[in-house]
């Protein structure tokens, strides 16, 4: 079984985000962030899960998922996210994530647990402070999926 840590931020909301993921399996340990210049922090959040899966290298692996995103855990303990596939994502946000989300959780064996943000739960702290570490880097990746979606409704970026 693996442990997985997760979480996301962004410095306004749309803003600079990033997240941080940290993995526990027996005594290895494996910890994961990255940096966008304009995102969201729902995206961060759903990204954080996603490179984490992604990150697993064996097809079908047992993994347990720790997160303080209501958005992502109550989409999918939910079933949410499944209907909204249903429907063709008609309406809602971040389609290329859920998309991106669902062919890789369908590889393993996923359950998710809602923990408390920013409380007393060391991994999640840690994963908070990469992901925070990483929306203010120096480098910041393009939100590509966030960016095209906003262009298309005419939105002005940056």
């Amino acid at each position: 079984m693996v442990k997985i840590y997760t979480d996301g931020a962004s410095r306004g909301n749309p803003g600079p985000g990033g997240f941080g993921v940290v993995m526990l399996y027996g005594a290895l340990r494996k910890e994961i962030s990255e940096g966008f210049r304009l995102t969201t922090n729902n995206r961060m959040e759903l990204l954080s899960v996603i490179v984490a899966l992604e990150a697993l290298k064996k097809e079908g692996t047992a993994a347990t998922i720790y997160s303080d995103s209501k958005y992502v855990v109550d989409s999918v303990e939910k079933k949410w996210v499944f209907g909204w596939e249903k429907k063709h994502f008609n309406g809602k946000k971040n389609e290329d994530l859920w998309k991106r989300f669902l062919r890789i959780y369908r590889k393993h064996n996923v359950k998710f647990v809602w923990v408390k943000g920013h409380a007393s739960n060391q991994e999640n702290n840690r994963c908070d402070e990469l992901a925070v570490e990483a929306a203010m880097g120096g480098y910041l990746k393009i939100d590509g999926g966030y960016e095209e979606e906003k262009k298309k409704e005419g939105k002005k970026l940056l």
